[in-house]
């Protein structure tokens, strides 16, 4: 695939993961979104479903790590990358969810920022931030060692 090509695409992945950021509002259930906006330490933290909510948490992380991995295979065309990438997504799926509703659970006004950035790792593709340069220099350093 040509590079112009492969850069259109990963463009038009990369709207996709804005629209979905652009209209959380309507497409996913999170009165956190609300909370976090506002003054967050002074207010208490909205009433909230929890199954509905951690549905929602886990629909929008697959879905930003379908589109982030599809980021991935376009850059690099290397199966065996998304497959690290899907492990490393399955990782911190594993670990971010349930801690995530454990703190959630358990929340005071002592936790509010930890729960906040538990929730951003989640909700946000920030982990593809990490994966696009730590790829890109692996590839990098395998070519020069050959």
């Amino acid at each position: 695939m040509k590079a112009r090509y492969r850069i259109a695409g990963i463009g038009v992945l990369v709207v996709i993961l804005a629209m979905i950021r652009f209209f959380e509002d309507s497409l996913f259930y999170d009165p956190l979104i609300e909370f976090y906006k506002s003054g967050y330490l002074y207010n208490l933290v909205p009433e909230y479903e929890l199954s509905p909510l951690l549905f929602n948490l886990i629909f929008r992380y697959a879905l930003n790590s379908f589109i982030s991995l599809l980021i991935l295979y376009v850059a690099f065309l290397d199966r065996d990358i998304v497959k690290f990438g899907g492990i490393l997504y399955s990782i911190l799926f594993l670990v971010g969810i349930p801690v995530f509703a454990i703190m959630l659970l358990n929340l005071d006004s002592m936790s509010y920022m930890a729960l906040f950035y538990v929730r951003r790792f989640l909700i946000h593709p920030v982990f593809i931030i990490i994966l696009l340069p730590a790829f890109y220099y692996y590839r990098l350093r395998s070519y020069n060692l050959n």
